[in-house]
């Protein structure tokens, strides 16, 4: 007969059982995540796909989002978009040669992420397109405006029986957060040039309604878009601008049925019978998503790099920021952008520099850091900036000094001007929380940039000799860069912002038109005629950038993952995720960032 186990040899072998199970189990763990990790980075792989004969270019707006293709970890999260607006353009292109590729068939259901820059290049592709002899078939369950202005140029305009055409003119709306902060007891000190009465970014934290100066240049931007927007349509529906006009103020065309009576789409079906269209006239019956395609390019393209002579392509995209990118960090890092800029600019291949900018502005240190690289570039050789949606404050800085500007009519830039906000938090940490500080200073101005309190008359003097110095700066440079006089980039700065077709007019911009015509500029400036793009700043891969992931979360790292998990746990669609980065343009961006700014003072989309 076996004897009982004392108590502490049971204690003892019930430990040893849990941490064998413990090892076990986190050894399974283990190999779970490694072969989890491998499986994601075999995906960032890219293979090419076969195109059969009289296969169909499936376009899918909802799927092109910013600029620049994802890669490395971004391509894992598939609702933040796949396509960027630069390989949806240059697929686009290439199909319009591809003997295999007969039409394009683009599916507008799930709306669009771009702005009018952007659908205003996407749809001079299109356009071209067309004019190869190739059609395009447009279909959607719901028309934004956006997507709607886009699929006019198609061949055949199509349209859910049930669906809706978002046809009622383009809206600016302005949330203030004032009355919510006093009920906080949070005051923001808004610092800015006395002069700046068009940089609104801060009135958000200070007003609870549109400033005059505010409301005039919002009046007259968005009646600027409108007036191509609304221009374009008209033309592609064989109509007079007074008609459209009229079907907008009376929401003549919203319903499905109103809007093909009258003639703003051309027929009513369902998506299933649009493909039996493309398959009855295209005998291929390949229907080729965009994305597959636009890997066909890249690796196209890739296979070009034995051309001597190249362009740069220099990305500067989102918020701009002090620093450099870590994981996955998304915006204009300064650091990377100067950067790319010596790079580009001491490669002996590369003749020419085109900076591609996409950026509402953000924290005048960068900028600074940034227009100075362009200067220095410039000295080496030409510099071409291609504006897209925007190109503002701290955004048009660093374009100022190219050799050519190039814009959409629909870009929104100017807005040169510079503010600054620091928050008093004193009444909400006293009466609302029960906190009290106290300090002791070895000098007259120790504690005077307290959030507790607010300013003192010295801290605020200085912030404000700081603002008037930057700005000055700011104008200083775009009457150099523009080849103007102070007064006169004073009398059109001020904060305020312009579209491409006004900011031509006043002198900001050279001329209209999207990254081909950069690239055409480019070329011609240096006498080339056959070469590869470069592009900047390089590409990290799924690995790079999961070990600055897991080495360095920062707060962009930290930011992108917990948007993205909100989106999918509130089943947002396809690329709406981009709405809660709205929201942290409007409210977290401007009082996280340290310094002085030169943003944006809204956000204008096209939903």
């Amino acid at each position: 007969m076996n004897k009982p186990l004392t108590f502490w040899k049971a204690v003892w072998a019930s430990a040893l059982g849990v941490l064998i199970v413990s090892v076990v189990c986190g050894l399974i763990m283990f190999i779970m995540m490694f072969v989890m990790v491998l499986s994601l980075g075999s995906m960032n792989s890219e293979k090419a796909t076969m195109v059969k004969p009289g296969s169909v270019l499936a376009v899918d707006m909802g799927e092109i989002d910013g600029d620049r293709t994802p890669s490395g970890l971004m391509q894992t999260f598939g609702e933040m978009g796949s396509v960027g607006l630069v390989d949806a353009i240059a697929s686009i292109r290439a199909a319009a040669t591809d003997n295999n590729i007969c039409a394009i068939y683009l599916n507008a259901s799930e709306g669009t992420n771009l702005s009018w820059g952007s659908l205003t290049e996407l749809r001079d592709a299109l356009a071209d397109f067309r004019e190869s002899g190739k059609p395009v078939v447009a279909y959607a369950t719901y028309y934004s405006l956006g997507s709607y202005y886009v699929a006019t140029l198609a061949d055949r305009l199509f349209l859910h029986p049930s669906g809706m055409l978002d046809f009622r003119g383009i809206g600016a709306e302005v949330m203030y957060y004032k009355d919510l902060l006093d009920k906080l007891g949070v005051e923001m000190q808004l610092i800015r040039p006395e002069s700046c009465s068009y940089k609104s970014a801060g009135e958000v934290y200070t007003l609870n309604h549109m400033s005059p100066a505010n409301r005039e240049q919002i009046r007259a931007y968005v009646g600027s878009i409108w007036r191509t927007v609304s221009q374009t349509i008209a033309a592609s529906r064989s109509k007079d601008v007074e008609e459209v006009n009229r079907l907008a103020d009376n929401l003549s065309s919203f319903l499905a049925t109103d809007a093909h009576e009258s003639h703003m789409v051309d027929a009513l079906c369902f998506e299933e019978d649009v493909r039996k269209v493309l398959k009855e006239h295209y005998p291929g019956k390949q229907l080729l998503p965009l994305e597959k395609y636009a890997t066909n390019v890249r690796i196209a393209q890739k296979a070009k790099l034995s051309t001597k002579d190249a362009i740069a392509l220099i990305y500067a995209e989102g918020n701009v920021v002090d620093g450099s990118a870590n994981g996955m960090g998304i915006g204009v890092y300064g650091d990377d952008i100067v950067k790319a800029l010596r790079q580009a600019s001491n490669d002996a291949n590369v003749k020419a520099i085109v900076l591609r900018v996409n950026s509402p502005g953000g924290q005048a240190t960068a900028s600074e850091s940034m227009t100075h690289a362009v200067i220095e570039a410039r000295k080496k050789k030409p510099v071409i900036v291609s504006m897209g949606d925007l190109a503002a404050s701290a955004g048009y800085e660093m374009s100022c000094m190219a050799d050519v500007i190039v814009a959409q009519p629909t870009t929104i830039t100017g807005s040169i001007g510079v503010f600054g906000t620091i928050p008093n938090v004193g009444k909400l940490m006293r009466q609302k929380l029960g906190l009290n500080t106290d300090t002791v200073c070895t000098n007259r101005n120790s504690g005077g940039f307290s959030v507790s309190r607010p300013l003192s008359p010295a801290a605020r003097a200085m912030m404000e000799r700081n603002v008037e110095d930057f700005y000055k700066v700011f104008v200083g440079r775009v009457a150099e860069g523009r080849h103007m006089t102070y007064e006169a980039v004073h009398q059109i700065a001020r904060g305020r912002v312009w579209t491409g077709a006004d900011a031509r007019e006043i002198g900001l911009v050279d001329t209209l038109g999207g990254l081909d015509l950069a690239f055409s500029i480019a070329a011609e400036k240096v006498g080339i005629v056959d070469y590869r793009v470069k592009e900047y700043p390089a590409e990290k891969d799924f690995w790079t950038q999961l070990s600055e992931l897991l080495g360095e979360k920062t707060n962009d790292d930290l930011s992108l993952l917990a948007k993205y998990r909100l989106a999918k746990r509130f089943k947002l669609g396809k690329g709406k995720w981009k709405t809660l980065s709205r929201l942290e343009q409007d409210f977290l961006f401007v009082s996280e960032s340290e310094g002085l700014q030169a943003r944006l003072p809204f956000v204008l989309v096209s939903e």
